[in-house]
C-alpha cells in the first residue's frame, strides 16, 4: 500500500452508525459537513450524518434544513454560513431555500476516490476468490447464509422466457448477496415431479426417439410431451361424446398412474424418469454456461424427502389447519384472505404446496439459512403467499426467512424460427446478429483473438440487460432487433464502454501506468467532466447497496449506463493522446480506475467483460 502524500491526509473524523471511510471516501466528507452543521446548530452530527446527502452539480452535498429544523430554514442556514471553516474536507458552503449545500475539496475528493478504488483493485486481484474486496462491496453480512432458488425450468419443457427472467435476476441477487458478505448457496430447484411426468413416460412409450433424445433432451421431450397431450385431449373429446367408456383407458388415467407409480417407488417408473432428469440437466448446464451462471445444487420437487412432506401434513392435521374436499386435504387459510389451498391430493398424491413446505424443512436442514429467497413470476404470488403463511401457523423455524421474489411477464420473445421458444435460439439469434454487426469493421475483426466467443458474449449480454434494463416488477416485450442494437441504452453499448476503457493504455504505449494513486497529480483533473465522472463513482456502493435492499437489479444497470455516457461524453475532451505528460498519466490512471468499477458492475450483472469487440 502506497503512503498518502501529506497534502492529501485528511484529518481523523468522528466515527458515525453507518460509516465505512475506508470503503467510501465520499462518507468522510458528508461527515464533515454533518460536523460543521452539528457544531453550528448545537446537534450530535451523528443525528445529521444520515441527512447529508449528494447533490446535484457533480461535486457536492446537500442537507435539507426542514428534516431537522423547524421554523425559518433561512435562520438555521445562516449560522451554518456565518460558522463555517474551509478545509481539507469542505471548500465552501451556501444556503439555498431550504438546503444547505457544501462543495468538496476538489482535490482531496480526487486523491481520495481513486486511491481507494485502485487500492480496493489491488486486493481484489490479489483475493479473486473473495467478493467483498473490490470498490463497492462490504462486509456488513458477513458470517451470514442465503440461498437463493431461481431459474427452476421444468424438465422436458422448453426454457421458456419465465425461467429466463428467473435465472437472471436470480444470478444477479446471487451476486450483490456475495458483495455484501453473504454466504451465497444457488439453488436450482427443478420442476421434475408431478402427473406431467407420467404423460410424458406414457409419451416417450408411443413418440421417443433415442437418438434424438441423446442429440437434444429437452427438445425431443418437448416434442413428445406436445403429441401425447395431444392424444391427451383428443381422449378427453372422445370420453365426452362418448366414445370411450371406460374413463381408466385414457390417457391421462395412465398418466396418473404412472406417477402413483413413481411415488410409490416403481423401479421401472423411476429409471425412465431419472433417465430425462439428468440428460436434461446436462443440456441445461450448456445453457446456462452460456448465460454465465453457475449453479451450486440442482435440487428439485423430486427432491424432496417423503417423510418431509408427511411430517408438513401431520403437523397441519394437528394443528387444526386442514379440512377436506371430495377426498382431497387443503390447508383452509380463508380467514387471512387466502382461499384453501390442497396439500394432498384426492388419489393420495402429493401437488406444489406439499412438496414447497417439505421442501423449506429440508432446505434448512441442509444449508441452516439465515435467508432463503425464491425468485419467480408474478403470478406465483398467490402460492407463495400461501406457503409462508402455513409456515408460519406450522411454527417452522423458516417462517419470516423466505421471501417471493416476482417479475413481470416477458412478451414478444420469439425468434424467425417459429412460434415455440427455446432460449439456445434466442441466444444463436443474438449471437449471430452480433457476429454479422462485428465482421462491418475488417480492421477491428482482425484484432479479436476469438471473434466467435466474443460475438456470443455480446449477445448473451444483449438479452440479459433488455431484461434488466426496465424494473423487475415491470413486463416487457422483447425485441431482438432493439437488444442487439449498438446505439442507445442496450447491452452492446455497456460492453463498447468497457472495451474503450480497455484500449487506452493500449493506444497510448509511450504514457507510464503508474501503480499508486500517490504517483499521479490529481491537481490536473480539475475539469467538470472528471468531477462529474469521480462523483458518479462515488456513488456506486449506495447504488450497490440500493439494488441490493430492493432486490432489483435494473439499478446497477442505470449506473452503467450512466457512467458510459459519462465517459462517451469525455472522450474528446479528456484525451491521454497528446496530452502532457503528467496530465496524460494522471487521466491514464482515472480511466484505469473507471475500467475497475465498471468491470465490477458489470460482473455483478452477471456479463463477462471483454476487452476487444
Amino acid at each position: 500500500m502506497a503512503t498518502i502524500p501529506e497534502k492529501h491526509q485528511l484529518p481523523e473524523l468522528p466515527v458515525f452508525p453507518g460509516s465505512d471511510y475506508e470503503r467510501e471516501p465520499i462518507q468522510r466528507f458528508r461527515a464533515a459537513a454533518a460536523v460543521q452543521i452539528g457544531e453550528a446548530w448545537g446537534e450530535d452530527p451523528a443525528k445529521l450524518f444520515a441527512g447529508v446527502d449528494t447533490g446535484k452539480r457533480g461535486y457536492d452535498l446537500a442537507l435539507a434544513i426542514p428534516r431537522f429544523k423547524k421554523g425559518k430554514p433561512d435562520e438555521w442556514g445562516k449560522k451554518v454560513v456565518e460558522a463555517f471553516k474551509p478545509g481539507p474536507y469542505l471548500a465552501s458552503v451556501q444556503h439555498e431555500g431550504a438546503f444547505l449545500t457544501f462543495e468538496m475539496n476538489k482535490q482531496n475528493f480526487a486523491f481520495a476516490m481513486l486511491n481507494t478504488i485502485n487500492e480496493m483493485g489491488k486486493r481484489a486481484d490479489a483475493h479473486p476468490e473473495s467478493k467483498t474486496e473490490a470498490y463497492g462491496t462490504s462486509t456488513a453480512e458477513k458470517g451470514k447464509k442465503f440461498v437463493c432458488d431461481f431459474s427452476s425450468p421444468n424438465i422436458a419443457k422448453p426454457f421458456h422466457a419465465g425461467h429466463l427472467r428467473s435465472t437472471i435476476i436470480g444470478a444477479v441477487i446471487c451476486n450483490l448477496h456475495e458483495a455484501m458478505g453473504w454466504d451465497v448457496v444457488r439453488l436450482n430447484y427443478l420442476g421434475d415431479w408431478g402427473t406431467q411426468y407420467g404423460l410424458l413416460s406414457i409419451g416417450f412409450d408411443r413418440y421417443g426417439d433415442e437418438e434424438k433424445l441423446a442429440a437434444d433432451p429437452i427438445r425431443h421431450l418437448f416434442e413428445v410431451y406436445v403429441k401425447v397431450n395431444q392424444d391427451n385431449d383428443a381422449d378427453k373429446a372422445k370420453f365426452n361424446a362418448g366414445e370411450i367408456t371406460d374413463p381408466e383407458s385414457t390417457t391421462h388415467a395412465q398418466a396418473k398412474k404412472v406417477f402413483k407409480a413413481m411415488e410409490d417407488g416403481d423401479p421401472k417408473a423411476l429409471a425412465q424418469w431419472s433417465r430425462f432428469r439428468d440428460l436434461s440437466i446436462k443440456k441445461l448446464k450448456e445453457t446456462y454456461k452460456d448465460l454465465n451462471v453457475e449453479f451450486d445444487n440442482f435440487w428439485g420437487e423430486s427432491k424432496v424427502k417423503p417423510e418431509s412432506m408427511q411430517r408438513a401434513i401431520d403437523i397441519c392435521q394437528e394443528k387444526g389447519l386442514t379440512c377436506e374436499d371430495r377426498g382431497a386435504l387443503l390447508v383452509d387459510l380463508k380467514k387471512w384472505k387466502m382461499d384453501r389451498a390442497i396439500i394432498r391430493k384426492a388419489d393420495g398424491t402429493t401437488i406444489y404446496l406439499t412438496r414447497d413446505l417439505g421442501g423449506a424443512h429440508d432446505k434448512y436442514e441442509m444449508y441452516n439459512f439465515d435467508k432463503h429467497t425464491i425468485v419467480t413470476a408474478a403470478a406465483q404470488q398467490l402460492h407463495f403467499k400461501q406457503m409462508n403463511k402455513t409456515l408460519e401457523l406450522m411454527g417452522e423455524p423458516t417462517a419470516g426467512k423466505i421471501n417471493h421474489v416476482s417479475f413481470g411477464t416477458v412478451h414478444g420473445m420469439s425468434t424467425r424460427k417459429g412460434t415455440v421458444v427455446f432460449l439456445d435460439d434466442i441466444l444463436t439469434e443474438a449471437k449471430e446478429v452480433m457476429h454479422q454487426t462485428m465482421r462491418s469493421n475488417e480492421a477491428k475483426y482482425a484484432q479479436i483473438e476469438d471473434p466467435e466467443e466474443t460475438a456470443r458474449i455480446i449477445g448473451s449480454t444483449a438479452v440479459k440487460i433488455q431484461d434488466l434494463t426496465g424494473k423487475r416488477i415491470n413486463d416487457y416485450t422483447f425485441d431482438i432487433k432493439r437488444c442487439t442494437s449498438f446505439e442507445g441504452d442496450f447491452g452492446p453499448f455497456i460492453q463498447y464502454s468497457h472495451v474503450r476503457l480497455c484500449s487506452v493504455e493500449r493506444k497510448n504505449p509511450n504514457v507510464a501506468v503508474r501503480e499508486f494513486a500517490s504517483d499521479i497529480d490529481v491537481s490536473v483533473l480539475d475539469q467538470p467532466k472528471i468531477h462529474e465522472i469521480l462523483y458518479n463513482l462515488a456513488l456506486y456502493p449506495d447504488v450497490v447497496k440500493s439494488a441490493y435492499k430492493f432486490d432489483e437489479p435494473s439499478t446497477i444497470v442505470t449506473w452503467c449506463f450512466k457512467i458510459s455516457h459519462l465517459v462517451g461524453s469525455a472522450w474528446e475532451n479528456v484525451k491521454v493522446s497528446g496530452a502532457e505528460q503528467k496530465e496524460a498519466e494522471a487521466r491514464l490512471f482515472l480511466y484505469t480506475q473507471i475500467r475497475r468499477v465498471l468491470n465490477h458492475a458489470m460482473r455483478l450483472l452477471s456479463l463477462t467483460p471483454i476487452e476487444r469487440m
